[in-house]
Parts: structure tokens; sequence; C-alpha cells
């Protein structure tokens, strides 16, 4: 089935050309460096725009020569690769692309990626051109699909970095097709002590920061603050202390016995990741599953995942006939 394209303003119909999406044969969004524009640049995600572009293939595992994102896709979403061949699939949040490639290199699905920044063109870098791939930049509030036609929808990393978590499921929940499936992964809330944390402490400042200033703070700290996390963790107080070093979770996100310096290029890119976003919302796996099925999904399942060394909050779901 081919996807239907609207205008997410004014819900008339769009037609694919090459050089961008059009209505009544007018040029409306345009295609520029891969990506069909729906929104510009200047908005809540500049910081991912930022870091994906300057760290385009750290978290690719074809740039990387890891299995890192092989490994998280397929241990979260349990798909079968050959069940995907022919299937539309609309993944929202993309980034640089690190699902992107596993879905066009893994599987022969059609895929419609989306991402709020201009790290579409970090992905495009990543993936394109490819047959397979149509790149858009776009809120996850108004894509600009018709509801309801797509086999299945991805949102990994996203949520909780999204203003309204609640209608962020909804729009996902909106697009997909019945009988679909969803699934999506996010920032759980792990009791009390999940906001006793330095990113939860020092975010009001840093995310106000130029994220040229956050990432050389980041860069020239980014040694001991390594070094003291894994001294902690090796004397059994890594649970307890490690979450007042203003670094990313080494121990529990990263994978074992990395070479020194990929491990070092990594804890860059996630601890700015932990403190640039503009919104940062953990959230129950409880809350999560009840707006699910608030929006009509059924068989929806969540719990934690656990792949390489870390434990995803996952919630999965299918559409309604």
């Amino acid at each position: 089935m081919e996807i239907q394209f609207i205008n997410p303003f004014t819900k008339n119909l769009l037609s694919l050309a090459t050089d961008g999406l059009l209505e009544n044969c007018a040029l409306i969004f345009p295609k520029k460096n891969g990506a069909y524009r729906i929104v510009n640049d200047d908005n809540y995600t500049e910081n991912f725009g930022y870091q994906w572009n300057k760290f385009a293939g750290t978290q690719v595992d074809k740039a990387s020569k890891l299995q890192i994102s092989k490994t998280r896709f397929f241990a979260e979403t349990n798909w079968d690769k050959e069940d995907l061949a022919g299937k539309n699939i609309l993944e929202v949040g993309s980034g640089a692309g690190r699902f992107t490639q596993i879905l066009l290199d893994h599987t022969n699905a059609n895929v419609y990626s989306v991402d709020y920044s201009n790290a579409v063109e970090a992905n495009f870098q990543n993936n394109g051109p490819h047959e397979r791939l149509n790149l858009f930049q776009a809120s996850i509030y108004e894509m600009p699909f018709a509801k309801a036609q797509f086999d299945k929808v991805l949102c990994l990393g996203v949520l909780q970095h999204t203003p309204d978590f609640e209608q962020s499921v909804k729009a996902l929940t909106d697009m997909v097709k019945p009988g679909g499936e969803l699934v999506v992964d996010f920032y759980g809330i792990n009791g009390a002590w999940t906001k006793v944390h330095a990113k939860y402490m020092y975010r009001p400042f840093t995310k106000r920061m130029s994220h040229e200033n956050l990432y050389q703070l980041i860069e020239k700290n980014i040694d001991w603050m390594i070094s003291t996390s894994i001294f902690f963790s090796k004397t059994g107080l890594g649970p307890l202390l490690n979450r007042f070093i203003p670094v990313c979770d080494i121990e529990g996100t990263l994978p074992t016995n990395l070479p020194y310096d990929q491990l070092r290029e990594l804890c860059v890119l996630d601890t700015f990741d932990m403190f640039s976003p503009e919104y940062d919302n953990p959230q129950k796996i409880s809350t999560v599953k009840r707006w699910f099925e608030k929006y009509g999904m059924t068989n929806v399942w969540g719990g934690k995942i656990p792949y390489d060394n870390c434990v995803a909050s996952v919630v999965k779901g299918i559409k309604k006939q």
C-alpha cells in the first residue's frame, strides 16, 4: 500500500516530487539535503541537531563497527526480519539514523523516518540515498501522513524529550493502521531515587548554555569523570555515588570492554545528550501502558527488556481492528 501524504496544517493531500512535497502542483515543503522539510530548524530540538551532526557515526553500527544498535533494536521490538519485507515502517525521532540503518540493512521494509531536528542531515549522510528510505524533518505532533497507514511504528529514545509525553503517545497511535504495532522505549521512573541525580540538579543551568560551551565543558572534564565513575563501580559504590557525578551511566548503558577512545566518545555524546535537552520527562511503565490503551491499542505489554548490559523500559501494543 502506498503511503498517503497530507499537509499537517491544512489536511490537504500532498504528492511526492523530486524537489519536495507538492500541494495542488505547488511546492509546499522543499526537499533539502535528502529530507523533506515540514518545519524549520529553530525549535526545542536544536541540541539534537547539533549533537547528531557532530557525532553522526558514533552510534551507527556500520560506522562504529559495533552491534549496539542492532542488539537494542531487535531486543526491544522482537520483530522478525523476514516478516518486515515490504511493510511500511514509521520511525519517529530517528536522530543520526542508528535504527534507520538497521531497518535498511537487515530488513526489506519501506522506511519513513522522521526527526524534528536537522539531524535528518546526519541520517541522510549515514543512510541515503536509498530506494526504501524517505526522510522528513517534522514534529511528532504534525507529521505529513494521513492517519492509520503504517504496519509498524517505532519510537526509541525520544518520548521523554517531547513537551507532552501523553500527546506524543497519541500522535504515534494515530499513525498505526488497524492490526499494526507500536513499540516505544523511554526513561523509566525507578522509585524516589530517579530524580536524585546530577542530571536533574544541573539541567536547569546546562540546558540554557550554548551547545558549543556545553560540549567544551564536557570534553574538558570527561576523563576524570569516567575514571571516577569506573572506580566507584569497582568498589561496589557505583549505584550510590555515580548518580552524583555529572556523566552518563557508564555501567548501566554502555557495553563493557570497549577501547578507551570509543568509550570516551560515547561518554561525551551521552553526557551531552543528558544535559542539553529542553525536556526530560521520565514516566512509569504503568502510565505509558494506560495511555496506549486510552488511545486505541490492545494487547498492550510493558516492562523492562535487557540487552548487552543495559535495561530498557519498553511498551508495545497492537492497534484495535
